[in-house]
């Protein structure tokens, strides 16, 4: 899998496909699994190349170890190097849309520890989050003189508004339980279960019609953050899934008792 490193160094992203199922892990336990440029590139070319792959239905996003799912930028990359810049310029952009939940294939994310600042935004552009118990999350950027620069300020859309400014006014964290209160995670379960239970989560999802989960992603989300461009959407949406070949497939396979055959068309 991708990475940088030197001959037998470990990659700093790692892939594994199980059937539809593809699943990203970051692998910088050293550094709380934080982001610098090779995972920026290598979160990119997972991405698109399961966007890009028919038989890609869910990604899974996890991060190597039980302490840390990611601890965001990493700063000492970004103290010695800056921003990223043009040579990273198509990742970051894949990364945002990531962070924005515009990946066009389900994400499930699995936080097997602390999600913070970028690491808590990636969570947020997940379809469906699995979280151990011992997790903690938030957004901290003003402790260090900034703000949360992705989809963090979005997180109003998700929680009451004033739970959302006490989180990034304050940047303390909260832990699972009171994520999952929030409705900021899905489910809450053992450490050991926390990857096996996003997996299944992903292959719920892999096994539904790719067009039916495409559309309703998409308008769950937009109706949530730009209603007004939803009935749009929605009425293309309509066409595209009900005159598909997927759909009548469906149907013929309820009438005939057998799981369906989808062609994603």
């Amino acid at each position: 899998m991708n990475g940088e490193g030197g001959p037998g160094a470990e990659p700093e992203l790692v892939r594994e496909r199980r059937g539809a199922v593809s699943v990203v892990r970051i692998n910088r336990p050293e550094a709380r699994n934080a982001l610098n440029r090779a995972v920026f590139v290598g979160l990119a070319e997972a991405i698109t190349e399961a966007e890009a792959d028919p038989e890609v239905r869910a990604i899974v996003l996890t991060g190597t170890g039980e302490r840390t799912f990611c601890a965001g930028l990493d700063l000492r990359d970004f103290a010695e190097q800056g921003s990223p810049g043009a040579d990273t310029a198509d990742a970051m952009e894949v990364f945002l849309r990531l962070q924005n939940g515009e990946v066009t294939v389900p994400m499930v994310g699995a936080a097997n520890g602390a999600a913070v600042a970028g690491g808590m935004e990636m969570l947020l552009g997940c379809d469906v989050v699995v979280a151990s118990p011992g997790c903690r999350f938030g957004l901290p950027e003003v402790t260090r003189g900034l703000f949360p620069g992705g989809s963090g300020t979005t997180i109003g859309t998700r929680i009451p508004l004033a739970v959302a400014l006490e989180l990034i006014l304050t940047g303390e964290l909260i832990d699972a339980a009171r994520a999952y209160e929030l409705g900021l995670v899905n489910r809450v379960v053992a450490p050991d279960e926390v990857l096996p239970t996003a997996v299944a989560l992903a292959e719920r999802i892999a096994a539904n019609g790719p067009l039916a989960v495409a559309a309703a992603k998409e308008l769950v989300r937009l109706w949530a953050t730009d209603p007004a461009a939803a009935p749009g959407r929605r009425e293309h949406w309509q066409k595209v899934v009900f005159d598909s070949e997927d759909a009548r497939e469906g149907a013929r396979a309820f009438v005939e008792k057998r799981p369906p055959v989808w062609k994603g068309r």
